[in-house]
């Protein structure tokens, strides 16, 4: 079970997962061997998945954002394996969701440009065969976040 703390730690790790232990411990009002042991025990219960470091995508050279939409007339385990394998080395695909509904995936693209798009589009349809497939460039990024709520978590 998880408490109050426990959730402070997971919400301030996740806006700043270099904070020093003894930083939490502060915020949280623990020793550092107290908060040191919730948070091993949080990464040991599965809580904390992992650190990572958020590049900035525009140093990075990467400002451009877009979502494709694909549908497929073949819904095989075979096809899914092979749309796996097409997408997995592709770095500027960034996330991949089977969806409900009309759409049936859904991937979400990081690019330097928008004609960087028809090098990806190229890759993919050369080795996945697809009914439709569109895409959309996002024009301006209204929310994001990496962090999830905590109050859910038990």
């Amino acid at each position: 079970m998880l408490d109050d703390r426990d959730r402070k730690i997971l919400n301030l790790l996740q806006e700043n997962a270099s904070l020093a232990v003894s930083d939490l411990a502060d915020r949280v009002s623990l020793s550092i061997s107290a908060c040191s042991r919730r948070i091993q025990r949080l990464e040991d219960e599965g809580y904390i998945a992992r650190r990572v470091v958020l590049l900035d995508r525009a140093h990075a050279g990467l400002p451009t954002t877009m979502f494709v939409i694909v549908r497929t007339a073949r819904h095989s385990a075979g096809w899914l394996e092979q749309f796996r394998a097409a997408i997995i080395d592709i770095p500027e695909i960034v996330e991949v969701h089977r969806m409900t509904g009309t759409i049936d995936y859904i991937l979400k693209l990081v690019l330097p440009r928008v004609e960087a798009y028809d090098d990806i589009y190229k890759a993919l349809v050369e080795k996945v065969e697809f009914f439709d497939i569109s895409a959309s460039v996002s024009m301006e990024t209204l929310k994001a976040t990496t962090a999830v709520p905590t109050h859910y978590a038990r």
